[in-house]
């Protein structure tokens, strides 16, 4: 499915749903809402699936769209996991010691939230010069970037790490090309002071997701409309024709 949900001025709730995840689907929102609606809309942000890109360049130009934080890092931790994966088959085939052995979640979590013993797990396996190192190493440097207010310093950061990358000959670290190409998305979200961001979506979807579960499946695609709606659109409830003491 696709799902729009409205974030503004302390309203958090799930604005609309169309079926299956396509063009469109997502130009039924706009479709929707209708020209007066949309023309108003001063902040968008989305993921970065490409047909999204280019329904909101289309449909709402004028409104400053935010390439979501969340999702540009889980892509990062792709990149990072594939590295991992193809070094660890290698060292296996060529009988070296299984260094990156159950090291997936050591590498992917940030530093502040590995335990005591992660920590020195993690600092001896930053000793071995591996293809594995040096993308972590990159992709916890890429972290510094959220730290700037300034949407021409950060854009500044943001072109010598893609430089740093892009010489690293990592293919999978090869994202670098992907975040020049949306290079202004990623900065609104600066230019937006750093207040839009998704990341309160994800919790709606995981409640999205326990709705569906919690039904044990629905038979039909308007069943599950309204259940999402009326736990997640923060619908107007009728009066109680009772009252309880």
């Amino acid at each position: 499915m696709s799902l729009v949900y409205q974030i503004d001025l302390g309203v958090t709730r799930l604005l609309w749903i169309g079926k299956e995840r396509t063009i469109e689907s997502f130009q039924g929102f706009f479709t929707t809402m209708g020209e007066e609606i949309t023309s108003k809309i001063v902040f968008i942000c989305s993921d970065m699936w490409e047909p999204y890109l280019k329904v909101i360049r289309q449909k709402c130009s004028d409104a400053l769209h935010i390439l979501d934080r969340f999702h540009i890092v889980a892509k990062m931790n792709k990149a990072l996991d594939e590295i991992r994966a193809e070094e660890t088959r290698r060292m296996k085939h060529e009988g070296r010691d299984p260094v990156l052995k159950k090291s997936r979640w050591l590498l992917l979590k940030r530093s502040q939230n590995l335990g005591e013993e992660q920590h020195f797990r993690l600092r001896d396996l930053l000793r071995y010069n591996l293809r594995t190192v040096r993308a972590y190493l990159l992709k916890e440097a890429f972290q510094q970037l959220w730290e700037y207010n300034s949407p021409t310093w950060a854009g500044k950061f943001l072109d010598e790490w893609c430089r740093q990358t892009m010489r690293s000959r990592l293919e999978p670290m090869k994202i670098a090309r992907f975040l020049r190409q949306h290079r202004e998305l990623i900065l609104n979200y600066f230019r937006a002071q750093k207040l839009i961001s998704s990341g309160v979506v994800e919790g709606l979807n995981n409640k999205a997701k326990v709705t569906m579960r919690k039904s044990y499946g629905f038979r039909t695609y308007r069943v599950l409309e309204l259940a999402l709606y009326h736990s997640l659109g923060k619908l107007p409830e009728p009066e109680s024709t009772h009252d309880f003491f």
